[in-house]
């Protein structure tokens, strides 16, 4: 790979790092700082662009309007498409940490006779530690949200998610909607989502809704309503407005996936069921089918390809019906692993079917990842969950899958066997789960570990990564890091790779399998274990390397071999993460938060011994960063729960940075020109900073350890939760951010302001 820029290094210091112990509590000194007002649009914050990445699985086309078309993801969030640019606009980065889960879309609804409300049913996980899940109503196609507290949770990343929509609005009354939710049966709305009550609907796990639209009349609610269960698996009917239910006779009993009603009156519905309760979308789909009721209300088994007996079965999820064309529908497969999802079209209501993976041109060529991760084979790919024909547009359909959403406008040549070309339209949709960044000191300007995808070097953060990527492209990265002063050596950890990792000497370009280690590599029901995270030495002769909830290792070989470290502390409970002294080769540390200390080794990782002692000890629950900056020996950041602390060398006194309140993530970079009277280095922290009588959350920067701090971020860009920063060591006041399931940010300072 091309350098970014020159790698100026900084002054070397030759002392030895001895393993001096001194509780910082007797020594410490508190600052309170004054906070600069926030200032008004102070950053510019862009996606760093990688391309999709993620589980895109449900769209909603608006009736009435060309062009007015709605995503969502299971993590992260909902996107309204750009027509003209053909990009999309995320809709929900206002999210504040505390709402984080929110990011997690189970469904998208529109009112079909306003173009400008739109509805989201949201929550990730159904635990008890879990936020309870919202109701999110937006009449200005979401630039502004109105929330709505249900009380209870939500599964936009729980088995099934990719089902629906089970929040619809009613065609004819746009004040009613229903809501089916994970677990805690069926919801009605009488006032445009302001509050819910539960219908007396038995089935606790909701997997569809859809309103018959000519079962009422402009302005009186709709009679007919369907409606699909994962618990209970069948579709159910109610023809007194929700009043009551039976069972649908003539459907399978199977999880209805997805439903339509053509413009003839025809109900579509999509099956799939297995052994598990949540069978396909995702989850272990065994069989499933396509089913036709007509005008007259008998159902018709309309099904392409009957799934096969056994663990090679699968079921139908998406399915569409194109308003023009009568008698045009498309279906798609679920988790058809032995020959991989497909796409069937019918011109004649499901009397004849049109395959269309063998017609099918996938055009990937924007994104080497999707290349790499296709490996050369042209598939229509896996978890099609959605898919969805343009109502202005015949020509016009799009797909999602677990790693991003195809688009074609070519959809008719499929039935004059001629190809369909599909091209990945995920501009500014960045959907990857990041899980660790770093900015190197030369070389590449930004590395990213991810998950699913494997991850990238990026040389130029303006574009796609095509020369770095973290190849195979389709695992799961879990950590990356690289030697500050030799930044072309580079460590990465992936959990489905042979060995747990790779290394790289020159940047990224190439990688190198790690060599055998003592780590286990499996659980005993044979599932890969996470690897865990790596530290790279200053100069790169050591690495440490701790898969997660194990012993630490080390190496002196860049990875070939590996040996066991001693005094490593107990990580059983909690992952343990080891950090590279950025000035001195061949040192590390690590943060024992059960016991109140940090460790040290100066030996590449063969021993650890206590150097800072007298901490508060932090529970397994609760989070901790610890954090090196390069140019001085043992330039520590520390954050903890309710404290920032500031170890800055060996012989100089602690600092509690009092005005930090709580820091959840802690970031180094370049610091502002030389002469300015500011630090070394610019220090970031997204958590909650204290002023005179007040609590500010957001990001922060401070160019002097912490006197004075200035929030970067606004309320319209927060991201919701951050699984990793960073920042680069050779641009002031450049940040990055992993938010969960957003990909990476990109935050500088707009021109004049630093």
């Amino acid at each position: 790979m091309s350098s970014r820029r020159a790698f100026i290094q900084g002054a070397g210091l030759c002392a030895v790092l001895g393993p001096r112990a001194a509780a910082w509590g007797s020594a410490a000194r508190t600052q309170d700082a004054p906070l600069a007002s926030a200032a008004a649009n102070a950053y510019d914050w862009k996606s760093v662009p990688f391309g999709g990445g993620g589980f895109i699985n449900g769209f909603v086309f608006h009736p009435k309007e060309r062009g007015l078309l709605y995503a969502r993801t299971d993590i992260g969030g909902a996107y309204r498409f750009d027509p003209a640019a053909k990009s999309w606009q995320p809709l929900l980065d206002h999210l504040p940490r505390a709402d984080s889960d929110l990011m997690g879309v189970l469904s998208l609804a529109l009112d079909p006779n306003d173009t400008g409300r739109v509805y989201l049913a949201c929550g990730l996980y159904l635990g008890d530690w879990a936020r309870a899940g919202a109701l999110l109503a937006s009449n200005d196609r979401g630039a502004s949200w109105q929330v709505t507290e249900l009380g209870i949770k939500l599964g936009g990343n729980e088995p099934g998610r990719g089902t629906g929509e089970r929040l619809q609005v009613d065609p004819n009354l746009g004040e009613i909607l229903l809501l089916g939710s994970s677990r805690d049966g069926l919801l009605k709305s009488a006032d445009r989502g302001k509050s819910f009550s539960r219908l007396s609907f038995a089935p606790r796990h909701v997997s569809l809704v859809v309103f018959d639209p000519r079962s009422g009349t402009p302005g009186e609610a709709s009679q007919s309503v369907y409606v699909g269960s994962h618990d209970q698996p069948g579709l159910y009917a109610s023809h007194d407005g929700g009043r009551s239910f039976t069972r649908e006779p003539g459907t399978p009993a199977q999880v209805p996936q997805r439903a339509v009603f053509t413009a003839d009156g025809a109900l579509l519905v999509c099956f799939a069921h297995g052994d598990e309760p949540f069978a396909g979308n995702p989850g272990n789909a065994q069989t499933g089918g396509v089913w036709r009721r007509d005008p007259q209300g008998h159902w018709h088994d309309i099904t392409p390809v009957k799934p096969g007996a056994g663990k090679f079965g699968f079921g139908y999820s998406g399915l569409d019906a194109d308003p023009k064309k009568p008698g045009r529908i498309i279906v798609s497969t679920i988790e058809r692993w032995t020959e991989g999802d497909e796409l069937f079209i019918t011109d004649d209501h499901g009397d004849h079917w049109a395959a269309l993976g063998p017609r099918s041109r996938h055009d990937a060529s924007a994104y080497p990842w999707l290349m790499n991760f296709m490996r050369g084979e042209d598939r229509m790919g896996h978890w099609i969950s959605d898919v969805k024909m343009d109502p202005f547009n015949s020509e016009r359909a799009l797909y999602g899958t677990g790693f991003g959403l195809w688009m074609s406008d070519a959809l008719g040549a499929a039935q004059s066997n001629d190809p369909v070309h599909w091209d990945f339209t995920v501009a500014n949709l960045e959907e990857t789960a990041t899980l660790e960044i770093k900015s190197p000191s030369g070389g590449a300007a930004l590395l990213g570990a991810m998950g699913d995808v494997s991850g990238a070097a990026w040389d130029d953060v303006r574009k796609t990564p095509g020369a770095g990527l973290f190849a195979p492209s389709s695992e799961t990265n879990r950590s990356v890091d690289f030697a500050e002063l030799n930044p072309a050596l580079l460590a990465r950890t992936s959990d489905f790779a042979a060995t747990g990792g790779y290394a790289s000497a020159d940047g990224g370009a190439s990688w190198r399998p790690f060599g055998p280690s003592p780590r286990v590599a499996k659980s005993p029901q044979g599932q890969h274990m996470p690897t865990g995270r790596i530290a790279v030495s200053a100069k790169g002769s050591a690495f440490v390397w701790v898969p997660e909830k194990q012993a630490a290792l080390y190496s002196h070989d860049q990875g070939k071999t590996w040996h066991r470290c001693e005094g490593w502390p107990d990580a059983r409970e909690v992952s343990l993460d080891p950090v590279a002294d950025r000035t001195l080769d061949g040192v590390f540390y690590v943060h024992d938060r059960a016991n109140g200390q940090i460790l040290q080794s100066v030996d590449g990782g063969k021993a650890f011994k206590p150097c800072i002692t007298g901490l508060p000890s932090v529970a397994s629950y609760q989070s901790a960063q610890l954090i090196c900056a390069p140019g001085t020996l043992r330039d520590l950041w520390l954050a903890l729960p309710d404290v920032l602390l500031h170890f800055p060398g060996l012989d100089k006194a602690a600092k509690a940075i009092k005005s930090v309140a709580e820091p959840w993530l802690i970031a180094v970079g370049k610091g502002p020109a030389p002469g300015s009277g500011a630090g070394l280095h610019s220090l970031y922290v997204w958590g909650k900073v204290r002023t005179a009588g007040a609590t500010s959350e957001g990001l922060f920067r401070t160019d002097d350890e912490g006197r004075n701090f200035l929030r970067i971020n606004d309320d319209r860009h927060r991201y919701g939760f951050l699984l990793s920063m960073t920042a680069d060591p050779l641009e002031h006041g450049t940040v990055y951010l992993a938010p969960h399931g957003r990909g990476i940010i990109m935050g500088r300072p707009k021109a004049g302001i630093s």
